[in-house]
């Protein structure tokens, strides 16, 4: 029970920040952590404190971007529910708090965002919603299975709206649901997983207003920006890379899909659950329970295990129904049938399932701390037509974390640029095996990594020397099926793209014997007359 009382005032401080000074720690998800743990020391464990979460979060933001969230999540507040009182805690946890209070994208800017132990940036709202939906007296896990379905009171008024668990469909006696998985190919909406249930409350709203929004100004709606942190010891300032990107950042993505996946762990262990410090410190460390599949490395491959696009464009459909019930005066949404919503929310779920979930996490130039480009990089010609696969050699050792991945980035870079005199490192991308890639050159420059076909073609390289053995599982998938299957629906890769060993076009042992004789059972290998 402490995580509850842990939980009902953070969010109370997220929802009802006071200002103040900044605080003097670094926007790092360790100092969350940090804050939860301080918390669960202190906060006193009542059942009270259940109830006044859910009264904190509906009665004490006005924000249009957490409606949704309120209404998804809550449940009407209890006479019996007291206030928290957030000047229990240090000033420098309240400014702490009230600094990741409100996600947001202000000027180039992202607010509400930390950076985790992985590399990856996470928005810390969307993920303490999850865990919230998850802990609640009437979580998703044990309400009646009517319930998840459709609203126990499916009464019309606001009050029973907003009291209500987010079926949705059936609290509107006029609307009917639209066939949203009959529009997706090969598959139809099944009955949703508690993970589909969570990200109806972290991210569906969010993600169809968005492309409901780009609809309508016939413009890309940015799904998963990146950005640089000003310094990655002590990070303060988180700037985008691009300066237009919609509030669907790369960190809100994490953040919202990080709550899912934890809430629906939560919702399967039996009482009493672990503190959230404890569970927070291994998902985003070695694991949680030691499993070293489930932490935030690999949020992509749990998430899409977890959730189908139908599932998923019913819940999004559904919460822009919500909203536009709840909200008719919302500018977006008047005058929107529910066709329309249902042809946003599927188009929104297949971006978010084949560009983010279908696709691997790459951390950019800044992330690992690259140094600049020597000279004038020369653009690529794009879509290419050859993917060369490459062994770093050295270093030797597999890197299995964030720091040591980086570490072996900028090792690799002042080696080609120090001691070869390239411009930059040679490699087009670089594959850890921390569940990352690593941005070197990226989609858009010539590389250095295969003499006399740079411009034809990608280099990848997996960090080790695979002479005698083989990259861990998680790696191999990533530059045999996601990262090509994603450059080719952007349009960088030609679908009828040949993979190649480094070895069959330059006088080499790269990419080592066992990593070759096993490109050479990949769909896309290409064998070379001599």
């Amino acid at each position: 029970m402490k995580a509850w009382g842990a939980l009902w005032i953070v969010l109370g401080l997220l929802l009802w920040p006071e200002p103040g000074a900044a605080s003097s720690l670094p926007l790092l998800m360790d100092s969350i952590i940090q804050a939860l743990a301080e918390l669960e020391q202190k906060v006193p464990v009542t059942e009270a404190s259940i109830t006044a979460s859910a009264w904190i979060l509906s009665a004490k933001n006005s924000s249009t971007h957490n409606s949704l969230h309120q209404r998804l999540l809550l449940k009407a507040p209890s006479h019996n529910t007291t206030e928290p009182d957030p000047h229990s805690l240090s000033p420098e946890l309240q400014a702490l708090i009230s600094e990741v209070a409100q996600h947001d994208v202000q000027n180039g800017r992202e607010y509400g965002v930390v950076l985790a132990p992985d590399g990856s940036t996470v928005a810390v709202k969307p993920l303490l919603f999850g865990l919230e939906a998850s802990l609640q007296a009437h979580s998703v896990a044990n309400l009646p299975s009517d319930c998840l379905a459709i609203p126990c009171d499916t009464g019309d008024t606001l009050a029973n709206i907003r009291a209500t668990w987010p079926g949705l469909m059936d609290a509107f006696p006029n609307a009917s649901s639209p066939d949203v998985g009959a529009t997706l190919p090969n598959d139809k909406a099944k009955t949703p997983t508690t993970v589909d249930r969570l990200l109806a409350i972290t991210l569906a709203g969010d993600l169809g207003l968005t492309f409901l929004h780009r609809s309508q100004t016939w413009s890309p709606p940015g799904l998963g920006t990146e950005g640089c942190w000003d310094q990655l010891t002590a990070p303060r300032v988180f700037t985008l890379l691009d300066p237009q990107a919609s509030r669907l950042t790369m960190a809100f993505l994490n953040g919202a899909l990080d709550g899912a996946l934890l809430g629906n762990h939560l919702s399967q262990i039996p009482r009493p659950h672990p503190p959230l410090s404890h569970l927070l410190r291994e998902y985003y460390g070695a694991g949680v329970n030691g499993d070293p599949v489930f932490r935030s490395n690999f949020r992509r491959q749990n998430g899409a295990a977890l959730t189908s696009a139908p599932t998923l464009a019913q819940q999004v459909w559904e919460a822009l129904v919500l909203l536009q019930k709840l909200e008719p005066e919302h500018l977006q949404l008047q005058n929107i049938s529910q066709e329309q919503l249902a042809q946003v929310a599927t188009l929104a779920t297949k971006e978010f399932t084949e560009a983010f979930l279908g696709c691997p996490a790459i951390h950019p130039r800044c992330r690992w701390g690259a140094a600049p480009y020597r000279g004038h990089p020369t653009p690529l010609r794009l879509p290419l037509g050859f993917l060369y696969v490459h062994h770093t050699y050295v270093p030797a050792p597999p890197c299995t974390t964030f720091q040591s991945c980086a570490a072996d980035m900028r090792s690799m870079q002042r080696f080609h640029q120090d001691v070869r005199k390239w411009d930059d490192i040679g490699y087009s991308f670089v594959v850890g095996s921390d569940g990352y890639v690593y941005q070197g050159r990226g989609w858009h420059w010539v590389g250095a990594h295969t003499r006399g076909y740079n411009s034809r073609g990608f280099g990848v390289a997996f960090v080790g020397n695979y002479t005698g053995s083989l990259p861990n599982e998680a790696a191999l998938n990533t530059v045999r099926d996601a990262l090509p299957s994603c450059a080719i629906r952007a349009g960088l890769l030609r679908p009828d793209y040949k993979l190649l060993g480094h070895r069959q076009l330059v006088v080499t042992l790269c990419p080592g014997n066992a990593l070759f004789n096993l490109l050479r059972t990949w769909p896309h290998f290409t064998e070379v007359e001599n």
